[in-house]
């Protein structure tokens, strides 16, 4: 590498890390001058234990301890079986603000943290026929010993349905200065793959996102 090669690629990432810098700078001053406007959703502990064909089985329990590492404003945790095709897990985290440290934290770090490793990453399209929409959405297969599960996950705030976490990062900015909001909701749902193939695990995950994600839009601010 030559000495003006090197000199363009530093001035390079120097300007990237000012103008990334005079961003944020922006949106501290914006959202602090301005208020933030949190909007009011629905409490998840209202969330129906039927939809569609998926009956509520049991509801989980979030210890305090991850209340406090998670520090979100709301939290649901359910198991839910469709007797045609299975259990799924559905875990929903929904924040007011991020502007005093709260934030989602991604499935991709946390998942590796409690022992299970990543052996597949992607995504995947899910058409929700009720609503005439398609939504990208996170695929991550994850084994731990013998187990292994299909979770499907997403960011969704102001409408949006995000997978990806950078995407999040810069709506995250562009909604502080535009609308004064900061608000998100990350969903997780998650199929254990026992006694099926992986293929027939997803498609029962897919078919459980159809019905949910319609009925988190009445419950999550738009």
């Amino acid at each position: 590498m030559t000495e003006g090669t090197l000199t363009r690629l530093l001035h390079s990432r120097y300007i990237q890390v000012l103008t990334l810098a005079l961003v944020v700078q922006t949106v501290l001053f914006y959202t602090a001058a301005h208020g933030e406007k949190i909007p009011l959703a629905k409490p998840l502990d209202d969330f129906p234990s039927q939809i569609g064909p998926w009956t509520l089985q049991q509801t989980g329990v979030v210890e305090p301890e991850v209340r406090d590492v998670l520090k979100a404003d709301d939290l649901m945790t359910r198991w839910y079986v469709d007797p045609a095709l299975g259990g799924a897990d559905l875990f929903v985290a929904y924040f007011k603000t991020q502007r005093t440290g709260q934030s989602p934290h991604s499935p991709k770090n946390c998942l590796p943290g409690s022992g299970w490793s990543p052996s597949v990453t992607g995504y995947i399209d899910v058409n929700i026929p009720s609503r005439d929409e398609t939504i990208r959405i996170n695929k991550y297969i994850v084994t731990k010993g013998d187990s292994k599960d299909v979770v499907l996950y997403w960011y969704q705030a102001q409408n949006r349905v995000i997978a990806d976490e950078f995407a999040a990062k810069f709506y995250l900015v562009t909604d502080s200065i535009r609308y004064h909001r900061s608000d998100t909701a990350l969903v997780r749902v998650v199929v254990p793959v026992q006694g099926v193939s992986e293929a027939d695990a997803v498609a029962r995950g897919v078919a459980f996102v159809q019905v949910v994600y319609p009925e988190l839009k009445a419950f999550l601010p738009g």
